[in-house]
């Protein structure tokens, strides 16, 4: 299924050269990075990679998403932080790679239910979970 935008707000642009082993940069120069794979794929490591820069999207869309959703049900989400996981490996068919998700929640003071439902809430409003759905697997679960 496709999700249709009714009405673009906004449009982010960034340009990468070198893949894995380059730079990437934003159009407005607020973001520029080089970008290495990390020791664990065999590269470098000295720079972040575009797991960790998907990782950062996601948390921070997830959390403005959680927020929304406890401000219209009355609960506090004050000190709340997202956490995401990405995991990258290679996919069933070995042709190629793919992308798992974990993204581990702290609602310090929201009752267990409650936190539970708004994560679930969270998951679908949150423009990254709506993009991702069915294409990759997301675990959802709240931090100890």
């Amino acid at each position: 299924m496709t999700i249709a935008v009714e009405k673009v707000l906004y449009t982010a642009r960034a340009t990468a050269e070198g893949g894995r082993d380059g730079r990437a940069a934003s159009d407005d120069g607020k973001l520029d990075v080089v970008v290495a794979p990390p020791k664990e794929m065999g590269g470098t490591g000295e720079g972040t990679n575009p797991e960790q820069l998907f990782a950062a999207g996601y948390a921070a869309c997830f959390h403005s998403a959680l927020k929304l959703v406890a401000r219209k049900a009355r609960q506090d989400a004050e000190g709340s932080t997202v956490t995401a996981e990405v995991g990258i490996g290679p996919i069933a068919d070995g042709v190629g790679y793919g992308l798992e998700v974990a993204l581990v929640v702290s609602l310090p003071g929201v009752e267990k239910a409650v936190a539970e439902e708004l994560v679930a809430k969270a998951h679908e409003v949150c423009p990254y979970s709506n993009a991702t759905r069915g294409n990759l697997k997301v675990d959802l679960s709240l931090a100890e």
